[in-house]
This record gives structure tokens, C-alpha cells and sequence, in this order.
């Protein structure tokens, strides 16, 4: 079924922290290129920023960082936890009736969900950033909800891999 991106996300959801609450930071840096996992965090006073919780997907909405595969699926929180990072972000919410947070942080990294992201930029050369339209009104084929788990599910395996193999290697280097 066609769909509107619109229609089965929250974008940039409301989440609450206190302004000098020390809370984690997942700043860009933390962000690798098309990877799924969060490399770390800082603990640091909210003083402003995005904010979002586990099972959201953060999209990096200025160059290069978009061009360059920054994207995230947060998984790094305790329950109920609220963390925060750079305004630079956009913060994609599964509506989990409709879509599957972990199908959509896939979807968020396929090559033709970038292409148009990327596309609507605008702004001054080397500042340029996607435009919300372009997130809400991205059309895709959405898959039944069993279809998008067990899709999720295989790509994910491959990802839990990348992941070990990771940890692996750094057990060597050290």
C-alpha cells in the first residue's frame, strides 16, 4: 500500500528534559555512516536540543552529514529514558500501529529515501539542510506489519554481525 512517510511517523515528537538536568548527549560525532548502532554518548546539562527516546531513529538533516550516511536507531536508553543531541536532527518516530521502528530506520537509510532527502536541500552553500515537506510527503510502499518485521528482522541479523564483528576486531587492536 502507498503511503505517505507522513502518515505513519511522528517527526521530531515531543519529549521532555528540564533545562539543567544532566541527561545523555548523542552528539553527531556519535553517529557513524550507515551504521545502526549509537557509537556513545556524553552526560551532559540540557541546555537545548533535539530529544527523543529508544526505538527513534535519528536522521541528520544538514551536509554533509546526511550525504555522508549519518543516521541512527536509538537503543542505547534505559526505559523511559529522554536523551538529547544536536539540533541538526531529525527525529523520526514509528507510529508502532503502522510501521515498525526498526523497518523504518531502514527505510531511512534506503538509497532512494536519501536521494530525495537530499534533493530538497536548501540554504546556503556547505549549510544546507533537508526540508520537513520532503520527510512527511516521501511516498513508499509499505508492507504489512508482519512483512516489515520479518524484513526488519533479516537486515537486522546482519547489523547484529556487523556489530560483533566490530567488538571482535577492537579486542585485537587493543
Amino acid at each position: 500500500m502507498k503511503v505517505k512517510l507522513g502518515k505513519v511517523i511522528q517527526l521530531n515528537p515531543r519529549e521532555q528534559i528540564s533545562k539543567g538536568k544532566v541527561a545523555k548527549k548523542i552528539a553527531m560525532d556519535n553517529l557513524e555512516p550507515y551504521t545502526r548502532e549509537v557509537s556513545g554518548y556524553d552526560l551532559d546539562i540540557y541546555k537545548g536540543g533535539t530529544k527523543f527516546r529508544n526505538k527513534d531513529t535519528l536522521l541528520a538533516r544538514i551536509t554533509p552529514c546526511l550525504e555522508n550516511g549519518k543516521t541512527a536507531y536509538v537503543n542505547i536508553l534505559d526505559d523511559n529514558e529522554v536523551a538529547f543531541g544536536s539540533t541538526e536532527y531529525f527525529v523520526l518516530r514509528a507510529k508502532k500501529e503502522l510501521i515498525d521502528p526498526l523497518y523504518l530506520y531502514y527505510l531511512s537509510i534506503s538509497r532512494k529515501f536519501r536521494t530525495v532527502a537530499i534533493k530538497s536541500m536548501t540554504g546556503t552553500s556547505g549549510r544546507q539542510r533537508v526540508q520537513k515537506d520532503s520527510i512527511l510527503n516521501y511516498e513508499f510502499d509499505l508492507p504489512e506489519m508482519e512483512d516489515q518485521k520479518r524484513i526488519a528482522k533479516m537486515i537486522g541479523c546482519l547489523d547484529d554481525k556487523k556489530v560483533v564483528n566490530d567488538q571482535i576486531n577492537d579486542n585485537l587492536v587493543a
